[in-house]
């Protein structure tokens, strides 16, 4: 819990991760140049007193995890979304048995989502069933944009795709995070397009569709996607950072996803450990948009406390305590089962 000014800060971080990106796990050269783009957006979106060396980056493990988020950075409640890149990482680049170990250990402190490929086709199918099972998934993260054999990305609305929203929607997966941001090295552009969520959307209406990064440098496709989509999110996850180098840029990011989407489909996300929550929220609770943009609203609390954590417990049934609620808080969606067209 956060708290500042007498107002009271319930903070869900909705996008975190372990991850090894050490050189004796890199599978090939794109495994380095991958985790080489991460620590250049973390070296170049932070403070300088927030800034890691390059080494302790690689790979920061779950002891450290807990200390940044929970002992010091006014966590609440995290979600794991991690990223498989089989064929960047031996090992695969999320750290799976990890990061669900320390969930088992701290289950009101954590939820571990997982991942699925729609190009490892029916055996994928099996193991989602399983993952589904052991791990208790409400949610999983998806990277259109991964590599896979001779494949260099996917698309939501593509048909083995749907087949593995359809077992979501089974087995009661209902939280679709889906990266749609900025291209990280090596991985291509175009495969972060964000028209494939109008597609999903519109067919799955019983699943949240979060787009993590909210679409950037698309922000305008996905907001007009999104205003006609009520199941479409947006995860501040890397838009949130440019409060610090960019704080007009940040100020026209959240003043176009309040005017299109308002202050209920937003989500704080730190994107640990690109970086940590602690400055971030510090910083987003004293953010108030420049006067002279008058197009947009002032920032108010009460979206402020819905941002950083009560919009994404609500869709998580997460339960926050009464004295950290606002007046008119997120109401929780309600399943709704519709065929698929």
């Amino acid at each position: 819990m956060y708290t500042k000014d007498g107002e009271k800060y319930f903070i869900l971080d909705a996008h975190v991760a372990l991850w090894d990106a050490r050189p004796e796990n890199q599978r090939n050269v794109h495994g380095k140049q991958f985790i080489d783009c991460f620590y250049d957006y973390h070296r170049n979106l932070s403070p300088a007193s927030e800034l890691w060396s390059y080494e302790e980056y690689l790979y920061q493990g779950g002891e450290r995890l807990l200390h940044d988020l929970f002992d010091i950075g006014y966590v609440d409640h995290a979600i794991f979304q991690p990223a498989r890149l089989g064929e960047f990482y031996k090992k695969g680049f999320g750290q799976t048995e990890e990061a669900l170990a320390i969930t088992r250990a701290n289950p009101d402190k954590l939820t571990y989502n997982h991942y699925f490929d729609p190009r490892d086709g029916e055996r994928g199918l099996d193991q989602l069933r399983q993952d589904a099972e052991e791990m208790h998934l409400k949610g999983v993260k998806l990277y259109t944009a991964d590599w896979h054999g001779d494949s260099r990305g996917y698309k939501l609305s593509d048909p083995w795709t749907y087949r593995y929203l359809e077992v979501c929607r089974e087995l009661g997966i209902r939280n679709i995070h889906v990266h749609k941001g900025p291209t990280i090295r090596p991985l291509d552009r175009d495969a972060f397009d964000v028209a494939d969520v109008d597609h999903a959307a519109t067919d799955f209406t019983d699943l949240n569709f979060i787009v993590e990064h909210c679409g950037l440098p698309r922000l305008e496709d996905f907001c007009w996607i999104a205003t006609q989509e009520p199941n479409v999110y947006a995860g501040l996850a890397v838009a949130i950072p440019f409060m610090h180098t960019r704080p007009r840029y940040f100020a026209q990011i959240i003043g176009e996803l309040l005017y299109w989407l308002d202050e209920n489909r937003i989500f704080f996300s730190s994107d640990y450990a690109l970086w940590t929550p602690k400055w971030l929220v510090e910083t987003f609770v004293d953010f108030q948009i420049p006067e002279d943009m008058s197009e947009y609203a002032p920032l108010t609390t009460d979206q402020k406390k819905k941002i950083l954590g009560l919009n994404a417990a609500a869709v998580y049934g997460i339960d926050v305590p009464a004295e950290l609620q606002v007046a008119n808080p997120p109401a929780m969606a309600e399943p709704q089962a519709v065929a698929v067209a």
